[in-house]
Formats: C-alpha cells, structure tokens, sequence
C-alpha cells in the first residue's frame, strides 16, 4: 500500500539496548528522547518489560528497544525477564551492547553472554557512565574491545559515552542515522512509544516505590492497573484521568512496609507518582492505590501475564491461580 503522508527521502532504523543490568539503558533512552520515559532507578533490574520509543534527526526515524538487564536467576519472574531481553533483539537492525565502564567489562559481557543464551547479530559496544571514571583517558578501551570482540563476533566498534552527562552522545547518534536505510517511518503521528499510557502509569508506581523502599523488598513488588480511564466531572470542564492500581507484595510484613507508618510510604509513592503520570498524560490525575498481599506472585502466570511477561521456552512449569 502506498502510504501517502510519508516523505520520500524518510529513512528508518531499529535499535535494541542490551547489558547487564544498571548498565545505564534507561538513561540513554531518555538521554536520547529528551524526557524521562523508561523508568530508571539506582537499583538493578528495574525495567522488566522490553518496549518500542522513538525519536526523529531530520528525515531520519530511530525507533529503540529498551529491554530489561540481562542476569543470572532460576526464578521464574526473571527468566521471562531475560527472555523480554532477547525478544527484544530479534529483528532489530542493530544491537547496543551497553557495558558499565566502571565495573571489569570483559567480565560483564563474558556474564552476558552466559546469560543471554542468543546469538546476536550486527552489535556496537557502549563504554557508559564515563563521568564515573577518573582518568579515564588511561582506559585500554581498544584493549576492552578487542578482547569483546572475540567473544562476539558481530560487534564492529565501539563508544565511550555518559548517558547522564551526554558525553559523545552526539557520536554515537550520529552513525546510527548514517546505518539507517530509505523507509517509511512507524510512528507517523507523533506517537512516542508502542505502550501505552496505562502501561507508562504502572511502570512509573512502581519506580517510585523502588525509590522509596530499601534493601530487597523492591523485587518482591509488582504493580497492576485495575482502572484507568478519562472523565469529566461536568460538561465543559476539562478531562481528568482516573486511576486505580494494586501494588502487590509477596508476605504481609512487606505489606506493613509499603504502606508505612499512618500510611507515610504509600502516600509518597502515590504523591510522586502522580506528579510523573500528570507531566505524560498533560492532565489532572487521580490516583488511587491499595497494596495487596499475594503470596509468590513472581511464580503465577496469571500475574506474569497480566504485568507483560509471557513465557518463554526457559520458563518453568509454575502454578496459575491467582491468590
């Protein structure tokens, strides 16, 4: 079909972020886009879901691939995540591997191609967090790579950047839009990401309850929107958008925790929340949160299912009543 709102000289690439996880993919993401869209948090394996965002250079359409960290866990919650990781790679027309620079690299992409259990195709390495590293001018980053890229030998070269400060950001933008080939763009109308809103308001709870939480509670959390919708109060007045989300927890002390004391916790995840959910959503926002106890949800397909991680041909065998 001839699609007639496309501009002839439009060109297009796909994109997908893969690493270890805090190898700073989210941060890159929003680097790059402009606004905070992929949650981030100071804790490890906090994206769980791979989703499609987008931005434009000229005529020139990046769509990127967030995935979740590529890591080591027989727990079902996580092999689906891993798996997100992997389907989030296939098809792409290129592959960032993200690697912490401050951490041993040729350790981290040897614990990543342990885990990912894939053959990746046409990759590029990314040094990130530089402005982490003193002296890093020192670093023996074409020794890194070579070494890299003995273990994969897809990879073709390589970028040293800092996804927070935008350090050679501009770089590495620059030769993926070169990589980029003659084709109609995806998101046509402005769109930014293939999720939608209700997806973004979940995602952007439970970041702030990783915010809030300490220690190992935050992996044992998960957040399910009941209700999302747009009302008007009355005829004329402006729109304002409804929400209902259950944060769940795996025992009841943990319950006790999220709520807090006089309800101290829940309610500055839901004050902060909001805020984030207003800024996308361009209007008033009423959330309403409640925290239930479900026992072992990361092992219940029902769950799974519901927050976006389908099974993979890794996953176990795990029971689908939801408690």
């Amino acid at each position: 079909m001839l699609l007639t709102d496309q501009h002839p000289h439009n060109k297009h690439i796909t994109v997908a972020l893969l690493g270890k996880p805090n190898a700073g993919k989210s941060t890159l993401i929003n680097y790059l886009l402009g606004f905070d869209l992929s949650i981030v948090s100071s804790k490890p394996q906090t994206t769980r879901n791979h989703f499609h965002c987008n931005f434009t250079v000229d005529r020139t359409e990046v769509v990127l691939v967030d995935t979740p960290g590529v890591h080591s866990s027989g727990q079902e919650l996580n092999v689906r995540m891993n798996g997100q990781a992997i389907f989030g790679s296939e098809g792409v027309d290129l592959n960032l591997l993200l690697i912490d620079c401050t951490k041993d690299v040729v350790s981290e992409c040897k614990n990543f191609i342990k885990e990912f259990k894939s053959e990746l195709t046409k990759t590029w390495v990314v040094f990130t967090k530089a402005d982490r590293v003193e002296n890093i001018e020192q670093k023996d980053f074409n020794g890194f790579f070579e070494k890299i890229k003995e273990m994969i030998p897809a990879c073709e070269k390589y970028f040293v950047i800092s996804g927070k400060e935008g350090t050679n950001v501009h770089l590495l933008t620059g030769e993926i839009c070169d990589q980029a080939q003659p084709g109609p763009h995806l998101y046509p109308d402005g769109a930014v990401s293939n999720k939608n809103e209700r997806f973004f308001a979940s995602e952007y709870i439970r970041e702030q309850a990783f915010n809030a939480l300490k220690d190992e509670l935050p992996y044992e959390l998960a957040v399910v929107v009941d209700e999302y919708y747009d009302a008007q109060n009355k005829p004329g007045q402006k729109v304002d958008t409804k929400i209902s989300a259950t944060i769940l927890v795996n025992r009841p002390s943990q319950r006790a925790i999220v709520v807090g004391a006089k309800g101290s916790v829940i309610k500055e995840i839901g004050t902060n929340a909001r805020k984030k959910i207003e800024d996308m959503v361009g209007n008033k926002v009423h959330l309403n949160l409640h925290v239930k106890v479900s026992p072992k949800w990361f092992k219940n397909n029902y769950v799974l299912d519901e927050i976006g991680l389908p099974r993979t041909q890794h996953s176990k065998r795990v029971w689908r009543k939801r408690s």
